[in-house]
């Protein structure tokens, strides 16, 4: 990977080489398939809860899973993510808890697990306990939506000595050409394209500049690129995966999980939805779409 900001100092001794996260991006890219990424809220409705459905949603077929870190005061997320936070944390819900999760979850799943977490979360836990911790619960991943990568060098390096968790930087239609060098350099396992100017669940409805902007993101990174906020269904899922190489699925599964997690046939329900979604996923043909291959 060449360096493509000055200004974002690494340490070239310490790598973030191996990962659950590139590992499953680069045997999806020799299937010809992308990754199916669902996003639920950790702790909502309850943790024991965040279990089954991470093993119900990998059994539909989900590649990687993001766990959302509720937080009282998030800038990015919609009604549908802040009222899933606002339970999760009434139920009593911290990092700590979480990351217990994540452990326990490890000894039945080797699924690519990502928090995405807002920074005065870490913070409060101190950055270099977080990602220690972090590193020994098995969490592969981490997205810290008010982070700038240029402002990101306490965690970043803080990672870089555990040994992850990597780091996954956003993208959107507004970003500078400064910002997106910056994402490229600093971001590991997949770059998150942002489908839209807008806070998550809004409407998905033009994706010709999304297109043309993560084709052109694939060629100047040469790394994976997922796109998340605003898909819903999985006809939109069919569209973005044909040239993104992950989808995220947020707000439409989070409403789901409020509405129906009483239903006596709710996880059968969430693993058939994830099912749904992973179908238009797969390739056409058994040749792979692309022979770019992922990088992180």
């Amino acid at each position: 990977m060449q360096s493509e900001s000055p200004d974002l100092p690494c340490n070239p001794e310490r790598s973030f080489m191996s990962n659950r996260i590139q590992a499953t991006f680069e045997k999806l890219h020799t299937k010809g398939e992308k990754a199916l990424i669902p996003y639920i809220m950790a702790g909502d409705p309850t943790l024991a809860m965040t279990e089954s459905l991470v093993l119900a949603l990998e059994q539909g077929g989900a590649d990687l899973i993001e766990l959302g870190v509720p937080f009282s005061d998030p800038i990015a997320d919609g009604p549908v993510i802040q009222q899933a936070a606002e339970r999760a944390l009434r139920s009593g819900t911290t990092l700590k808890k979480i990351l217990s999760t994540v452990t326990n979850l490890r000894k039945k799943t080797s699924i690519p697990l990502i928090l995405m977490a807002y920074y005065n979360t870490i913070m409060a836990m101190g950055i270099e306990a977080f990602c220690a911790q972090a590193v020994q619960a098995g969490v592969d991943g981490l997205i810290v939506p008010d982070l700038p990568p240029e402002e990101s060098d306490l965690l970043y390096h803080a990672a870089q000595a555990t040994g992850g968790p990597v780091s996954i930087f956003l993208l959107a239609p507004t970003s500078t050409a400064e910002r997106r060098r910056a994402v490229i350099q600093r971001s590991h396992g997949f770059i998150y394209y942002v489908s839209l100017t807008g806070i998550t669940g809004a409407k998905l409805t033009d994706l010709s500049q999304v297109r043309q902007s993560v084709l052109h993101l694939q060629r100047t990174s040469k790394k994976p690129v997922a796109v998340g906020f605003g898909i819903a269904s999985a006809e939109q899922a069919r569209e973005v995966g044909q040239f993104a190489d992950g989808v995220i699925i947020g707000s439409a599964l989070v409403r789901h999980i409020c509405e129906h997690h009483s239903a006596s046939t709710f996880l059968t329900d969430i693993q058939r939805m994830a099912q749904q979604w992973k179908a238009v996923l797969l390739p056409v043909t058994g040749t792979p779409s692309s022979t770019r291959r992922p990088k992180t």
